[in-house]
């Protein structure tokens, strides 16, 4: 490409960061302009599959990743109220032998800190912090990202990566109220030596049951233990994972759990509350010179466990388009053409998930082992699962 363009990042999350180094790789001029003060993500765990870490291992983060990553030695489901437990698969050499990378259970603090330093170390000066995006407008020849206190920059490419409340998909599309899907979250961490043997494992684990499920699994060099528990509720629409709630509200909402589940939230230092909102599914991601990924663009429910992968996953696509593409709306337009309808199966597969996992017929020991044994067999697993792994951002033809 003749006339590399310069490209302006809104957000310096996940998508906007693996955006910034694969623009980089090519050469590509880019400044990620972010609302935060200081860079600090906030959440606990994320799931890295191999179809989002063998991108991080392209871009020369295979080694940090890998000292702060924990890769589980076991993948289990588990009935919510007895405790009957089905052995699923290893995530570990399973996923390096059968899909071609690890699968990588991470602190989302940790893997948000590897990616700010690579960008600082590869281009020190290309993030602003302090600097909101409110908006845009676009000419023929250039794009202006206009920020809080009236400042404005001007580029070539608008990349929209500023999360699920994104002004750049509000001037793209007007205002997309968020809507509460009827699910609420209870997130937090507890440090394994705080936990009895048995639950202090590499392994992750799948609660399932009538309205509801929870997932753990050991992140921060297995010191922590992930904590994630969806309830089905008609109130409580707060969209925030720094919502703190009280053991006795978290208890509340697991009776009749099994004593593992409620000892883990015994535990947490502070249990937090995530309503989970939904927006209608977009009509595509590009305009013009301007275009979405991430949360910004596909916000989804996180029972596939693919927010951040989908964010991996359009940040290298969308770069290798403006690096192979010279014109930019036809880069934009063909990273739409790639990423909608994958993203968009990707968003209706978790909310099927959601479904799957609270389904009535798990509320009875016995109708509910059945229902394990025949949703989770290994034919159904390798459907709904290895379509996500096997993609590969890398090679996918632009």
């Amino acid at each position: 490409m003749s006339n590399k363009p310069n490209v302006i990042i809104a957000g310096a999350g996940i998508g906007g960061l693996v955006a910034a180094l694969a623009l980089i790789e090519h050469g590509i001029e880019v400044s990620i302009y972010e609302q935060a003060p200081e860079l600090k993500e906030l959440g606990a765990g994320v799931q890295l599959s191999a179809n989002g870490t063998r991108v991080l291992i392209h871009l020369g983060l295979g080694p940090a990743m890998e000292a702060a990553a924990c890769t589980p030695e076991a993948k289990e489901v588990r009935l919510f109220n007895t405790g009957q437990t089905w052995k699923l698969f290893d995530l570990g050499e399973v996923s390096v032998a059968r899909f071609g990378a690890p699968y990588w259970l991470m602190h989302r603090g940790d893997f948000h800190r590897i990616l700010v330093e690579a960008v600082r170390a590869r281009r020190p000066e290309c993030i602003v912090t302090g600097a909101k995006a409110t908006g845009y407008v676009q000419t023929a020849d250039g794009i202006t990202l206009h920020l809080e206190g009236g400042r404005s920059v001007k580029g070539d490419v608008l990349i929209g990566g500023d999360g699920v409340h994104s002004a750049v998909r509000q001037t793209m599309f007007g205002p997309t109220p968020a809507k509460f899907l009827g699910i609420a979250a209870w997130r937090g961490v507890v440090p394994m030596a705080r936990l009895p043997a048995h639950l202090a494992r590499r392994v992750g684990t799948n609660w399932i049951g009538a309205g509801g499920h929870v997932v753990t699994y050991p992140i921060h060099e297995s010191r922590l233990l992930n904590f994630v528990g969806a309830i089905e509720r008609e109130n409580w629409a707060v969209e925030s994972w720094t919502e703190a709630g009280t053991h006795d509200e978290a208890l509340a909402d697991f009776e009749g759990w099994h004593e593992d589940v409620r000892t883990i939230v015994r535990q947490m230092d502070v249990p937090y509350k995530w309503a989970l909102l939904g927006r209608d599914p977009l009509p595509y991601y590009n305009d013009g010179r301007a275009a979405l990924l991430g949360d910004a663009a596909h916000p989804t429910l996180p029972f596939m466990a693919q927010g951040a992968n989908m964010a991996i996953e359009d940040g290298m696509i969308i770069a290798r388009c403006l690096a192979g593409i010279e014109n930019v709306p036809a880069a934009l337009a063909r990273f739409n053409e790639i990423q909608l309808g994958r993203t968009t199966r990707l968003v209706n597969a978790a909310t099927d998930n959601a479904g799957r996992f609270h389904n009535p017929a798990l509320a009875d020991p016995v109708q509910g082992a059945a229902y394990v044994e025949r949703e989770w067999t290994e034919e159904k697993i390798s459907a709904r699962y290895d379509w996500v792994f096997q993609y590969n951002p890398i090679t996918t033809p632009i």
